[in-house]
């Protein structure tokens, strides 16, 4: 790869006074795909949307070769058309959510290559357009609930499409560590899904057009199958290579 390719590292907020266990929870999967993607040979530039906003978030991305949208709060829901007060609420965080929809826009636009991870994989379909399942119910096999922070992640197989670039990557079946108590329901523009659970929920999806990729699970997890983030690193990789 070019040695000055740039990945912009797109997380929510580098503090959470308010929930320290979990923020330190995020930063060693932040820290994680930090140490991944510097492994896989880019220069890497980590962004806080929420403490950045909007117009700072731009200007630090603009020369960036591709971006990694990383997980975090639910987004808020006036950003896909619907309202607040729903099962498992939490805080939300509105100037990261302006930002992030804002970058994957611009990214789109400009053909460059994106790969969003949970609340990243979200924020790609929000930002065309799409709308979320706001909650799974307390039933949901995609997290576990009432653990310890350290313990949330649950365990399960995803389908892959035929056909799609993800298949290429990771293959057809892919082993996956989630936490997640939302989902991309109604596509956004330009999307298709690229793999599904065995209930159905989607679990990632992909541009037909533009270098852009969502994955619902965390890849960056020490639970994760050995060598899962480096392949989809690896694809950015050939992606900027193909852009260039």
């Amino acid at each position: 790869m070019n040695s000055r390719a740039r990945l912009s590292v797109v997380v929510v907020t580098h503090a959470r006074p308010h929930a320290p266990e979990y923020h330190a929870y995020s930063s060693v999967l932040v820290e994680r795909a930090v140490r991944a993607s510097e492994r896989a040979g880019w220069i890497v530039d980590v962004i806080a949307a929420e403490d950045e906003g909007l117009d700072a978030s731009l200007r630090r991305t603009v020369s960036s070769d591709a971006l990694l949208v990383l997980g975090g709060e639910d987004i808020a829901p006036e950003f896909y058309g619907a309202a607040r007060g729903y099962r498992a609420e939490g805080r939300h965080a509105e100037r990261a959510d302006e930002a992030q929809i804002a970058l994957v826009q611009r990214a789109v636009r400009r053909g460059t290559p994106v790969l969003g991870v949970c609340r990243g994989h979200q924020i790609i379909n929000v930002a065309l357009g799409g709308t979320l399942l706001q909650d799974l119910g307390e039933s949901s096999a995609h997290r576990r609930d009432a653990v310890p922070i350290e313990r949330v992640m649950a365990t399960h197989d995803v389908a892959v499409a035929a056909g799609s670039s993800l298949a290429l990557t990771l293959g057809d079946v892919v082993s996956t560590q989630s936490a997640h108590h939302q989902a991309v329901d109604r596509l956004g523009a330009g999307l298709r899904v690229a793999a599904t659970a065995s209930d159905g929920l989607i679990e990632a999806i992909e541009h037909v057009d533009a270098p852009v990729v969502g994955v619902q699970w965390h890849p960056e997890d020490a639970g994760a199958p050995v060598g899962q983030l480096d392949a989809l690193l690896t694809r950015l990789v050939l992606q900027v290579a193909v852009a260039a």
